[in-house]
């Protein structure tokens, strides 16, 4: 009688837990979770790298029992990298397919369409690549459109943290740039040009080109840098149009010549970039002077938790992961573990609980700022080079680590480092 009683007891607080966690919270049988990124074109290995980088994370969410009990489930929609495609998608995906959490976004143009809707749509989007400091600095806090964060380093990895790498070098005393003519190449030399300047007012700007979105035929903005002879030149085009700005300086000679020190590619430790540079590399092509940076770097820091999701992530697909892949992970865990802290789906609440959040990435901790929703974690900044044993494509070495309350521009005033 008294086993009988007992088995009673714990069966009535078994199916109390379930009901408390569940139904009580008016949580859906299934949660879903709507993304979008680019897809199609010459960068449209950033959006399938989101792609897998959610299928790894809800995977291992279900497989671990849901969020709360509760299914995952997630859809994915080509971005195109427009603003009118980005806001059509948000829109079906919460009001026709019913998701529940949106994320992803490539383009920082898109991401500064998307924040004012999402208060209407009610709904929380995590930002995972689009990286323009505008999101935070102007959308979400000064305007308040707090429905949006971002898991993501945004342009001052692209600007500042460059100025600091090389402000020390004694042979680097002119500068110009190759810029994508658009807001991220603009801020990211606007950024790097005045903190540079700032710890060393001799340098000197020879040369600002630009090219234009979309844009594969650089000849003419690297015959003028050419003729400029800066340097150290900071270049902003990205995905596939970087790898075709890069080969081409290779073929007319710029890394060869005894005056120029350093190609900085903003974005070049991406894995579609370092696939594609792995030859030339290889071959010594950019003679020791390409350097780069990320979101995210597969190979740092050398922790159990990155070389288990490295492992896992490979094994799955074959592939290393890019930062589009770590950083939507790593979103989608942070709405896991706002879901789970709060036990609902309604909007305001789950603001409150990502504010402040502290979330395991597989680089480590990341802090969302609670005044800006920016997350704030180190990336460091490398030189190109390959070596077999360590990994069959080019990979980011000689790595230099600045913490990011060193170059992270800082609520209220967002003053300069």
């Amino acid at each position: 009688m008294k086993k009988m009683t007992k088995i009673l007891i714990l069966s009535f607080f078994g199916i109390f837990f379930v009901f408390s966690t569940a139904y009580a919270s008016g949580l859906p049988k299934v949660i879903k979770i709507g993304g979008q990124g680019i897809l199609s074109g010459s960068k449209a290995d950033y959006g399938h790298q989101m792609i897998m980088g959610a299928q790894l994370a809800v995977q291992e969410i279900n497989n671990s029992g849901g969020i709360l009990g509760r299914k995952v489930e997630m859809k994915f929609m080509d971005s195109e990298l427009k603003p009118s495609v980005a806001t059509k998608n948000a829109r079906y995906l919460v009001k026709e397919w019913g998701a529940n959490f949106l994320f992803g976004i490539d383009s920082s143009g898109v991401s500064m369409a998307l924040a004012p809707i999402m208060p209407e749509l009610d709904r929380i989007l995590i930002v995972c690549h689009g990286a323009t400091h505008k999101l935070n600095e102007q959308l979400i806090y000064k305007k308040g459109f707090r429905n949006t964060f971002r898991i993501s380093v945004p342009t001052y990895q692209d600007g500042i943290l460059p100025a600091l790498v090389f402000k020390d070098r004694s042979d680097i005393k002119t500068i110009a740039s190759l810029a994508a003519a658009y807001s991220y190449g603009y801020d990211s030399w606007d950024m790097f040009e005045k903190t540079l300047k700032k710890y060393r007012p001799d340098i000197k700007v020879v040369a600002k080109t630009e090219a234009p979105f979309l844009h594969m035929d650089f000849t003419p903005q690297l015959n003028a840098l050419m003729a400029a002879k800066p340097n150290l030149i900071l270049a902003t085009p990205w995905g596939g149009e970087g790898l075709m700005m890069l080969k081409q300086a290779i073929y007319l000679g710029l890394f060869k010549q005894p005056w120029f020190k350093v190609w900085f590619q903003c974005m070049g430790g991406s894995i579609d970039m370092a696939e594609g540079l792995t030859p030339d590399v290889k071959a010594g092509n950019f003679h020791g002077k390409l350097w780069a940076t990320a979101r995210y770097l597969w190979n740092w820091p050398s922790t159990p938790r990155n070389k288990a999701f490295v492992a896992k992530f490979r094994e799955k697909f074959g592939r290393f992961p890019n930062y589009s892949a770590a950083n939507v992970y790593t979103a989608i865990y942070a709405f896991k573990k706002a879901v789970e802290k709060t036990k609902s789906l309604d909007t305001q609440k789950l603001i409150k609980a990502l504010e402040g959040m502290k979330v395991q990435a597989p680089d480590g901790e990341r802090w969302i700022r609670p005044v800006d929703h920016q997350a704030c974690y180190t990336v460091p900044a490398g030189r190109y080079v390959y070596d077999k044993s360590v990994c069959p494509n080019a990979y980011l070495s000689d790595l230099v680590i600045i913490p990011w309350q060193k170059y992270f521009r800082n609520p209220p005033d967002y003053q300069l480092p």
